[in-house]
């Protein structure tokens, strides 16, 4: 697991090349998922109305095509973790910038994701933070001091036309 950059979307913190938020992440979407049923379609929808919106839908290119794709499987795997693991998931942020697309899921869960030791080929299950990790640039786990729970995020780069200018 990485965590080379450990804060939250908008948070002051700067990436590791040193640039400021606002060059990384132009806009942040939440989506509040307490009590909702459904949580993974709804929030699989949420993150495709966001990447119409910036762009990288519909994919002009089989290379944007993928890269919605995995962003698409990254909100999957990691809202599904948190309702197998966590309790369910309380909040789906996306961040979106240039280069990057950052994903969120706020949970009130005490464990942390890690890559399962045991899983087995054919076998359902334990799969999830392995298709994070090879679909994405890092991602990581980040705890608010007195706070319950966590925030699980991870970091997927934009394929380079997806960079059109739209807010």
């Amino acid at each position: 697991m990485g965590s080379t950059r450990p804060y939250p979307a908008g948070d002051p913190g700067q990436d590791s090349a040193g640039s400021p938020p606002e060059e990384q992440l132009r806009q942040v979407r939440r989506l509040r998922l307490v009590g909702t049923a459904g949580v993974v379609s709804r929030a699989r929808e949420f993150a495709r109305v966001a990447l119409h919106d910036w762009g990288w839908l519909p994919a002009a290119t089989a290379e944007q095509r993928a890269s919605a794709e995995d962003a698409l499987l990254v909100v999957s795997e990691l809202v599904t973790n948190a309702c197998l693991h966590a309790g369910g998931p309380e909040e789906l942020r996306l961040g979106h910038g240039p280069k990057l697309l950052r994903v969120e899921v706020l949970d009130r869960g005490l464990g942390v994701p890690a890559l399962a030791s045991t899983r087995r080929a054919g076998r359902p299950g334990g799969h999830g933070m392995f298709i994070v990790e090879r679909l994405c640039l890092d991602w990581g786990v980040v705890r608010e001091t007195g706070a319950t729970g966590k925030t699980v995020w991870a970091e997927l780069a934009a394929p380079p036309a997806c960079d059109d200018g739209r807010e």
